[in-house]
This record gives C-alpha cells, structure tokens and sequence, in this order.
C-alpha cells in the first residue's frame, strides 16, 4: 500500500509481484460517496502475464504437500483474524456495510479459511473391488483426486472479503494457482488478503489478484491456460462467462428471488424475527435474501403485524454508526432501478405497506403485498431491501408457487409438520430447502449452489475442492504374472 495525500493507494498483484498503472481507479464509500482508497487496475499484458505465471506456478502447487496447504492456510486465518478490525473498517467504507455485519463477515472469513486448511488433509478416494464378472479376479480400483490446474476466481461487491476466501481456499487446498479477480467497487480487501496470503508462506507465483473492468477479464475466462473458473455474481454475466469459457470446469454461484413459506403452525414471533433478518441485512444486497413471503391464511393477519413492526423499527443510515440497521446500496443506480420495480408493482395493483422510497443510495425497507408472479418485484431478484408477502391457504398451492421462478437457490419453510418439510425438499426446485429457518441462512462449510438460472457447481470448501480437483482411477492387477 502506498499513500497519496490523505488517500490509501494499493497495487495490484500478478505472480507475487506488485505493480502499478497509470491510472488508478477510486474506490468510494458508498453512504458519501467520498474516495476512500486509489487501486491500481491491471492491463492486458499484466493478465497474460498472470495466466502464464499460473499455469508454471501448477508445477509447484500440484506437489505441495497436505500438510504445507493445511499449513498455509491456517497461517492465513491466524492473520485475518489477527487484522479483524482493520478488515471490519474496509469493509464498511468500501461496500457500505453496518460495523455488526462487516465484523461477522470477518468471523467467516476465519471459519472459511480454517474449514479449507482441515480439508486440505481430506481429500480422500476410495477403494473399488472390480473382480465383478469372470476373468477380473485380483482387479482393484483406487480412485484419486488430483488438482485441476490454474484457478479464476471472480468474486462480487457484496462479500468481497469472505467469497473471495472461498475462492482462495480451496484453490490453495487443492493444490490450483488461483488468478482472483474482485469487484470494482470492493477490491481493498482481496488486495490485503492477498498481502496477507504472502506473508503466511503461500508461493507468490501461486496467487494474482487483478482488479480490472469485467470485460477485460473476460479473456481470462477463455484463456486456455486457465483450468476452471469459479465465478459469483449476476445470472446475466455468470451464464455468458460460461459460454466462453470452453472445456472449463466452471462452477457459478448467481442469483436469486428467495421464498418463505410460514405454515399456520410456525412458531410466528421466531419465523417474523427471521424474515426481517434475510430480508433486510446488508440492504438485502444478498443472493439468498429472503424477497417472497408466503404466509398461511389462518395466520396471515398475526405474522404480517409482527414482520412489520419489526420492519418499522429498522433504523437505516450511515453504516458507520453502530445502531444502524441497513445501510446504503451499492450504487444510487442500484436504488434507483429497485425503485423503478416498486413503482411498476404499484401501477399492477401492489400496495405499499411500509417503505417504498428512495434517496440517493439510501432505499427504505419495504414491505409489498398483492403481488402477482408476473411482476418484476417476484419474478426477478430484487437484490434490494425489500419484499412481497403473499395469503395462501394451501401449502402445496404455495410449494408451486414459491418454486414458480427461473432461480433455485434456497427454500425456507416454516412448519413443524415433517411430512410437509419433506414435501418440500422432494418437490422444490432449489439448491437446498432450509426447515424452519429462512433461505438466506449458510454456514460456510455447507454444500451451497443453485439450480436453474441460480448456477451450477457447489461451494463450500470441501465441495468447491471437488469442483477443482479431476477424479483419476489407477487399476491394479493384484495377479497378474509379475516378470
């Protein structure tokens, strides 16, 4: 890091080398919209040079042991956690997130990478008897896990420090070079990950990371030297990334619209608590966040009541001071294109039952009712703080309804009938079906990924390792004639 006048400067990383360009891209808090940090932008010839430097860095991260990944790994949490309140205060000036939410980030960030030091000595195979037909007898099988080779991660503004350790974690366990491209507006805490990554004995030809514009990135995508692409952000971008990406192995974490369902034998005040929690944390800037709310009929009245005065008691604001609940969107763009879809579920019909307005990067929490699943505010995601609560008076009803969306990330479903949360994870179209909590629930060692538009591929350190490793078989002939 380097500093010019009253601002921080940093370079950018390619093969362990720090570098610099001529012109630096401002990075600003979102609440004020003041620079807080000057990043220097990697070029064309800086991203050659990072594939090339990956694809000969393999031949030393392939034969690292487990135990130096492990190793590595923990050295590196050790330091982020260390630097927990540095990584905090990055995070609140740079993606605009309260002080609670931007420390817990952190905390993840240390389990994250702590998970992926332990599976790092897990990557296990099995063994398979093959002697199944005449003429086998003495065959065996061992299947193996080997590293794929050169890992892209591009990671986005809304967890750039903790999915960002979901790229460099299992690359590192699985024995990749990773090139790490984060978000423009988020790049300060990849870049001092990265610092910290270096320090704690991870080859430096082994790891890049390369702010840059999405397009330029783009040849990354389809260099062949780079073996899989790992890729969190938008529907839109993640599935035209995978179209140029060749033989890839490509594993995208996108987005979503996602539902609850509150059966009449919800535990209410719990299940209302936790809708406002998934729909309104980080301005429900959150591919999880809960955004379609279903509620029986029998309790519609009583939950409504209960999810609102919660929602009316939010206090939104400047993410620096700690009674604030939901801080600025990203972009007065992105609150303002979340204001236009409120606006155009009104003109359908939706009434406003709290919030519904915007100024400048602030949204107010909104709650929307009489939706209908031709509109925008629950066909699309919203990605913003609000959402649409619907009456339902029959559960299956419901089921076909929150499942009625081209996303499939999560379900939550609110019930003590097991018969029907079991309905639910046969039937749901959804990476996973969260029972009696909300969908925006994750701990980071869980398998997590969508389907349909949502993605494809798992993470969670020990899926994402999977999604990075090629599965070899060796066949032994235990009698064959020896020489």
């Amino acid at each position: 890091m380097m500093t010019a006048g009253n601002v921080p400067e940093y370079q950018f990383l390619v093969g362990g080398e720090w570098r610099t360009n001529a012109e630096p891209l401002e990075v600003r808090f979102p609440y004020t919209g003041e620079t807080i940090a000057r990043v220097h932008q990697a070029g064309e010839a800086d991203l050659d040079d990072a594939a090339g430097i990956a694809a000969e860095a393999f031949e030393t991260t392939r034969h690292l042991s487990s135990a130096a990944r492990s190793r590595i790994l923990s050295a590196i949490a050790d330091q982020v956690d260390a630097r927990a309140a540095e990584l905090a205060g990055i995070l609140v000036l740079e993606g605009g997130k309260t002080r609670a939410f931007a420390a817990l980030e952190v905390q993840r960030a240390v389990a994250t990478l702590l998970t992926s030091a332990e599976e790092a000595k897990r990557i296990g195979g099995e063994v398979i008897p093959l002697d199944w037909t005449e003429g086998t007898e003495g065959m065996i099988g061992i299947t193996r896990r080997f590293p794929a080779g050169p890992v892209l991660g591009i990671t986005p503004f809304n967890f750039p420090l903790n999915l960002a350790c979901h790229k460099l974690g299992p690359a590192i366990a699985a024995g990749n070079p990773l090139i790490l491209k984060p978000a423009s507006a988020t790049p300060v805490s990849s870049l001092l990950l990265a610092d910290m990554a270096l320090r704690a004995g991870l080859p430096g030809e082994a790891l890049s990371v390369v702010p840059c514009p999405g397009a330029a990135a783009e040849r990354l995508v389809s260099d062949p030297r780079i073996a899989v692409l790992t890729f969190t952000g938008s529907p839109e971008v993640g599935w035209h990334l995978k179209g140029l990406a060749g033989r890839k192995k490509v594993t995208l974490e996108l987005g979503g619209n996602a539902a609850v369902i509150v059966h009449h034998d919800a535990p209410l005040v719990y299940a209302a608590s936790r809708i406002v929690t998934g729909g309104f944390t980080n301005a429900g800037q959150v591919c999880i966040s809960v955004q379609r709310v279903f509620l029986h009929d029998d309790i519609y009245d009583a939950a409504l009541s209960l999810i609102h005065s919660r929602v009316a008691l939010l206090r939104t604001g400047d993410p620096r001071d700690d009674g604030t609940d939901v801080g600025p969107m990203i972009t007065t763009a992105a609150a303002e294109r979340a204001g236009q879809v409120v606006d155009e579920a009104v003109a359908g019909g939706a009434r406003v039952l709290i919030g519904g307005t915007h100024t400048g990067v602030m949204f107010v929490p909104t709650i929307l009712a009489g939706t209908t699943p031709d509109m925008r505010v629950e066909r699309e995601e919203v990605f913003a703080p609000i959402i649409t609560v619907t009456r339902y008076t029959d559960f299956d009803d419901a089921l076909a309804r929150a499942s009625r969306s081209i996303y499939g990330m999560q379900l939550g479903v609110f019930t003590r009938d097991m018969g029907r949360i079991m309905k639910a994870f046969e039937e749901s179209e959804v990476g996973g079906v969260v029972a009696n909590d909300i969908p925006t629930f994750r701990v980071d060692h869980m398998p997590y990924g969508g389907v349909k538009c949502s993605g494809t591929g798992k993470e969670g350190p020990r899926y994402a390792i999977r999604e990075m490793t090629e599965e070899r078989l060796l066949v032994l002939n235990t009698q064959g004639e020896q020489p």
